[in-house]
């Protein structure tokens, strides 16, 4: 293993934008008035959304379709209402997995009235069209292990099968996370017939001696190689999909 393949730098700064009075969204791929064809999505990735949502802000009722949309909270509070009878809120230390199916509709604002509120969403193709819609909620803390005994390698936080308590996705992706400390290391083995993308979250981390700053990200393919990272500011959050080759 001693080649990262193709390798795809994705800039934060770069990121398509909306910003309208109660909403500042960043747009890693093609989404909405912004298209970009370089990146209108990669392998089954389709949306990943950086948004800042202001107190009390937030969008009304909406429908999707055929669309796996799970949810991560890195600041603040998510009050989440939908077509399936769901009501509740989504904090920080948890993933929220929203089948879209066959059609959905939901609402997510900001619960608090005086605190922004900072989110990624990520849109995935589902295998297949049609499925019956479902929702899923889960703590990182409940559940199972990362992926080696070390407590700062990344965890599957969706997958599959759902195993480890891993929410439930309907395509063949699976979903990690690390959280790293200024000069903690997190590794990943990368696989030759797999495809990547590392998020960059929040915090700053090197890998392969570039520093990729919040809100940056890594495309790679055709990589088999041990894939090295070491936080360089506190708070540190990752996110790596590991997704199949086209």
């Amino acid at each position: 293993m001693n080649t990262l393949g193709k390798l795809t730098v994705r800039a934060s700064q770069e990121r398509g934008r909306t910003r309208i009075d109660w909403l500042d969204s960043y747009h890693t791929f093609s989404f909405c008035d912004y298209f970009d064809p370089r990146f209108h999505h990669f392998s089954d990735l389709r949306v990943i959304n950086d948004d800042i949502i202001q107190p009390s802000g937030g969008f009304p009722t909406h429908g999707h379709r055929d669309m796996e949309i799970l949810t991560v909270v890195l600041k603040g509070e998510l009050r989440h209402e939908d077509s399936l009878g769901n009501g509740s809120i989504i904090r920080p230390g948890e993933i929220q997995r929203m089948t879209a199916g066959t059609g959905v509709t939901h609402s997510e604002f900001n619960a608090s009235k005086t605190e922004p509120l900072h989110l990624l969403q990520i849109w995935i193709h589902p295998q297949e069209k049609g499925l019956s819609p479902s929702y899923e909620q889960q703590s990182f803390e409940e559940m199972g292990p990362s992926q080696s005994d070390s407590s700062l390698a990344f965890q599957c936080i969706a997958s599959p099968t759902g195993e480890g308590a891993a929410v439930r996705i309907h395509q063949d992706a699976y979903l990690y996370r690390a959280s790293l400390d200024v000069g903690q290391r997190a590794t990943f083995d990368l696989s030759s017939n797999r495809s990547y993308w590392l998020h960059v979250a929040t915090g700053q981390v090197q890998t392969e001696g570039q520093i990729l700053q919040a809100g940056d990200a890594l495309g790679l393919t055709e990589s088999e190689a041990l894939l090295e990272l070491t936080a360089q500011a506190p708070e540190t959050q990752l996110l790596l999909f590991d997704l199949r080759r086209p």
